[in-house]
């Protein structure tokens, strides 16, 4: 196989954040094969890169990745192995025919990313494939430059943890680190306001909505928030204090 499959990060939303490598190596590849999360919906990856690449010339082919949680160590529910089989099958074909094939995936592909499914689930069917990744923009790092806070200096300690973890792993976290960064908050931001008050950090709290984007929104006061918040949202809790203010736009 002389062919290469590229994953890449398109980064938090906005498509000036795509590095230049991944910039080029998407105008490179003359297949696309981006994930989507629904049946019927669109890939956000793609939207983001279509906005920096033209990508009228180029195949486009968008598989589906079911949004189920997948536990380490365990086997995946049958729906989304078969989602993963159908997309390395699908970049097999195209890569089979000499086409390199390039799959964009959100922020960074090192972090909670379907890219490395797909590359597992390469290599488990075929032992010359050809895989190489472009790092993205991850969406914690969008999240900080947009309030002007560091994530964490000198030597303080970071977790990067889903908020859909139980109560009790969130709460050892939480107690555990100077700088919390918990992604996939949306539809469990009820539970976290309700741990974070008990572990007295609710104050130290702050959650940005579609972080590098022309809608980002950035909620101080976790507690009065009625709506659900978007499908792109973070929430980092540091609890060392610095002189700096949040920038709020």
């Amino acid at each position: 196989m002389t062919a290469t499959l590229y994953i890449i990060g398109t980064g938090p939303g906005d498509p000036d954040l795509l590095t230049v490598k991944a910039v080029k190596t998407a105008a490179a590849c003359p297949v696309i094969v981006s994930p989507r999360g629904s049946e019927n919906g669109t890939s956000t990856a793609l939207a983001i890169l279509s906005q920096a690449v033209d990508l009228g010339a180029k195949q486009v082919v968008e598989v589906h990745f079911p949004m189920k949680k997948i536990h380490s160590g365990r086997e995946p529910d049958p729906d989304v192995l078969v989602a993963w089989h159908h997309a390395a099958q699908t970049v097999l074909h195209h890569l089979d025919r000499g086409n390199d094939v390039c799959f964009p995936t959100l922020g960074d592909p090192a972090i909670y990313s379907t890219g490395y499914y797909l590359y597992e689930t390469l290599c488990g069917l075929r032992s010359d494939v050809r895989v190489r990744f472009v790092p993205g923009v991850a969406a914690m790092s969008s999240c900080s430059a947009a309030l002007a806070q560091p994530i964490c200096l000198g030597d303080e300690m970071v977790a990067v943890v889903p908020a859909t973890f139980s109560d009790n792993r969130l709460t050892e976290v939480l107690n555990g680190f100077d700088t919390i960064v918990l992604m996939k908050v949306h539809r469990v931001l009820p539970r976290l306001i309700d741990l974070l008050r008990s572990c007295n950090l609710l104050d130290q709290a702050v959650l940005v909505e579609r972080a590098g984007t022309g809608r980002e929104s950035i909620r101080l006061r976790l507690d009065e928030i009625v709506d659900q918040p978007h499908y792109y949202s973070t929430i980092i809790v540091r609890k060392q204090p610095i002189t700096a203010r949040i920038l709020v736009n």
